[in-house]
């Protein structure tokens, strides 16, 4: 299949498109009427009418014509027979026709214009039935050997891919537009709950003969294969191949039933699905209609509760004081008050923590917690009574000691493993824990700068080398894979530490 670009389409975008539009619009709507061939007179007269054309030259339109038909859009045929004068012999007189991409352009624009900005589409239940009964028919030809002529034939095909079409795009369009914002906004007004019972059962009533019809369909789709259908797909391209007058190449033959075949499984993976999509469209039609359904439900209940919050309950209480006006004296009265309203004095008290952890334990049974209520005011503050201040020098030098100590038997495993003011890791056969803490600790903050140095707790200047290859650290409590790293003491400022 060769791509090539689309030159016809070039009079939309162009720069004097309103021109070519209005020339090319005028074709059409005579090709409609069943004329091919227009004369540029014919042309002129009608551009001459339409608003913003008054000073249109006859000259232009000439320009005009000739730009269209470099584009593709006309074909011109000279007329040599009619020539009334000299003048129009030698100017080649011509009449122009359409081609057949500039007139489905036009069909398609016109299509568009006519369109509302929102989906439209439908849920048409007698569609499919249609359709089941021309498969029916298909199905008679195919196993039961039917005779039917290839013009019934082509007809028959033509009706099956015209009923398709209508199902699709009309499904796929109102889904879009029962899913659209606009119809999601109008679902919240008011207004929507005078037709949502009609909304909804023209959904249901849908659910219902697709459900039947569909597993019909999808049964006889599965017995009706695209190699049984091959005689089918002669006698429709015997019959169109009829109207055609050029000769067929041989290589060209087999793309007809290309096409067919490929419009068949179209068809069947509408209804029965296929391996890559697995849910056939057929199915989730189903499934956004219903959901469609409970989307609306779920709106009205909504309007609903809303609606019976702002209820006035005016006649509610009436109703309720003809109970009292009912009572014979106080007493009763209060008790039917403490039914319709609980007790007016109930307090709520709650406890920090519950006294057990059996959940099965009743409250009677547990003993008595004291609560203590604090006064809920933001002035209040507990009251606190003053204490010694304690003398804890000894514990801080005794903190401090153990501190420095640390500190110095990890300065004196770092002075083991340094040779020539440099410590290679590669060279250490078993390393303390807390030290390889502290060279993984160095390697971390190395990283952040740039020339990878860093000035260490122990006041030694250290500059972090790292080699392509990798170690393997030896410990007590486990063996680290790294890569090779090398410290090179820039400066040492540390010296010992006393403890």
């Amino acid at each position: 299949m060769s791509l090539r670009k689309i030159k016809e389409a070039s009079y939309l975008t162009a720069e004097n498109h309103v021109r070519y539009r209005m020339i090319l619009r005028y074709f059409y709507i005579q090709h409609e009427r069943m004329r091919e061939f227009m004369f540029p007179e014919e042309v002129y007269t009608y551009l001459k009418e339409q608003e913003g054309f008054a000073d249109y030259e006859e000259d232009t339109l000439h320009q005009d014509l000739d730009q269209l038909v470099k584009w593709g859009n006309l074909k011109p045929t000279q007329e040599i027979g009619h020539s009334k004068t000299i003048e129009e012999y030698k100017k080649k007189r011509f009449r122009y026709q359409p081609s057949p991409y500039t007139i489905e352009f036009e069909r398609m624009l016109i299509e568009i214009e006519n369109k509302e900005e929102s989906f439209g589409g439908a849920l048409e239940r007698t569609q499919f039935t249609r359709l089941y009964h021309l498969l029916q028919e298909v199905e008679d030809i195919v196993f039961q050997n039917k005779i039917v002529t290839d013009e019934e034939t082509s007809q028959l095909w033509e009706d099956i891919q015209t009923y398709f079409r209508q199902i699709a795009k009309n499904t796929s369009d109102y889904i879009a537009y029962i899913n659209s914002k606009e119809v999601e906004e109008r679902m919240k007004t008011e207004a929507f709950l005078n037709y949502k019972d009609q909304f909804t059962k023209y959904l249901r009533e849908f659910i219902r003969a697709m459900q039947s019809t569909s597993e019909q369909i999808t049964e006889l789709l599965k017995d009706l294969s695209a190699a049984k259908m091959v005689h089918f797909f002669e006698q429709v391209w015997r019959h169109k191949s009829q109207a055609r007058f050029e000769e067929v190449d041989v290589t060209e033959v087999s793309k007809p039933f290309e096409e067919y075949s490929g419009k068949w499984e179209a068809i069947q993976s509408w209804f029965i699905g296929n391996q890559s999509f697995g849910v056939s469209e057929s199915e989730m039609l189903l499934e956004r209609t219903t959901e469609a359904i409970r989307k609306i439900t779920q709106v009205v209940q909504r309007m609903g509760e809303r609606h019976q919050n702002f209820r006035s309950r005016r006649e509610d209480y009436i109703y309720l004081s003809n109970w009292f006006n009912e009572c014979e004296d106080v007493d009763q009265a209060h008790e039917l008050f403490a039914a319709a309203f609980g007790v007016s004095h109930t307090r709520h008290y709650y406890m920090t923590q519950y006294p057990s952890d059996d959940i099965y334990t009743d409250t009677w049974d547990l003993s008595p917690v004291i609560h203590q209520t604090k006064p809920m005011i933001r002035a209040y503050r507990e009251k606190t009574s003053p204490g010694a201040v304690i003398d804890r020098s000894e514990k801080r030098q005794e903190a401090r000691q153990q501190f420095l100590k640390v500190k110095k038997q990890e300065r004196e495993w770092i002075d083991h493993y340094i040779k020539n003011q440099r410590i290679d890791l590669e060279t250490i056969e078993k390393i303390e824990p807390s030290v390889r803490q502290i060279f993984l600790s160095w390697i971390g903050k190395a990283m952040g700068q740039e020339e990878q140095t860093i000035q260490t707790d122990f006041g030694m200047r250290i500059k972090v080398i790292r080699h392509p290859d990798r170690i393997v650290l030896h410990s007590d409590d486990g063996d680290l894979d790294m890569p090779n790293v090398s410290f090179e003491i820039v400066k040492d400022e540390g010296g010992k530490i006393n403890a």
